[in-house]
């Protein structure tokens, strides 16, 4: 087979593969009663929370220590 015959073939199985789980948690959610969780339109979870890449406050650090290296004001080991 050629790369495009297995790519093709992957495609396949992997639509398969989505609708035998939409399938699955139609059933679940039916049986227990529950509504499907909501998707966004973007397909990511509701509960996330984008992270700015802004730097944090620094005042936020004064009082904590270096992770492996010790204290700001102390040499390590």
């Amino acid at each position: 087979m050629s790369v495009q015959d297995d790519l093709a073939a992957v495609k396949r199985r992997l639509q398969d593969l989505e609708h035998t789980v939409e399938e699955l948690e139609r059933r679940v959610g039916g049986e227990r009663g529950a509504p499907r969780p909501p998707s966004s339109p973007e397909g990511r979870a509701d509960g996330l929370v984008t992270i700015p890449d802004t730097p944090y406050d620094s005042g936020l650090w004064t009082d904590t220590d270096d992770e492996g290296l010790g204290a700001r004001d102390r040499h390590a080991p």
